[in-house]
């Protein structure tokens, strides 16, 4: 096996421990408005398409939005520009966004390179499916999108595409 499998396969099992903890704490609450986040979301890393790790504790403090998208799925592909001018339009202590790609790596490096993006990306791979259904995505459809307040509190959860006016109400939420 070569290092770099090893590595996918080490952070793979990491991963899908701390999804399955977070999977049981988020079953017993799955509202929207205000349910604490498990502490075991925040301990989550991704590998980031142009190396290093995406951690999510790193965005605690702010509002965060957070995307699950894959390359090979329209809707994903037609609100990312938006979630970008969104991102870039926030001050520094304003909402963040973090895409987490239910895809491989080497689909989401070529897109990238494609459709550059401002806002921090991590590969999830068929992990992150599993996240977003612990996060309320019962459906497993993408793409989903879970907003979490300053404190890490999920405020707003949709299955869909975004769209301005509801990011609206998202911002005015947090």
């Amino acid at each position: 096996m070569t290092p770099a499998r090893r590595g996918w396969l080490i952070g793979g099992v990491g991963a899908a421990a701390a999804l399955a903890g977070l999977g049981g704490a988020l079953w017993r609450d799955r509202t929207s408005g205000g349910a604490p986040a498990d502490p075991a979301l925040w301990a989550l890393r991704f590998p980031r398409p142009e190396g290093g790790d995406l951690v999510l504790a790193q965005f605690l403090g702010r509002p965060l939005l957070l995307n699950f998208w894959a390359t090979w799925c329209p809707p994903c592909v037609r609100e990312l520009p938006m979630l970008d001018r969104f991102h870039r339009a926030q001050p520094a202590d304003g909402w963040q966004v973090v895409g987490l790609a239910v895809d491989g790596p080497t689909p989401v490096r070529e897109f990238l390179r494609r459709t550059p993006l401002g806002f921090p990306v991590g590969l999830a791979g068929l992990d992150g499916a599993s996240l977003s259904r612990q996060l309320g995505n019962t459906a497993g459809g993408l793409p989903f999108s879970v907003a979490f307040g300053r404190d890490g509190r999920l405020i707003q959860r949709q299955l869909g595409e975004l769209d301005e006016a509801r990011l609206k109400i998202w911002q005015d939420s947090a």
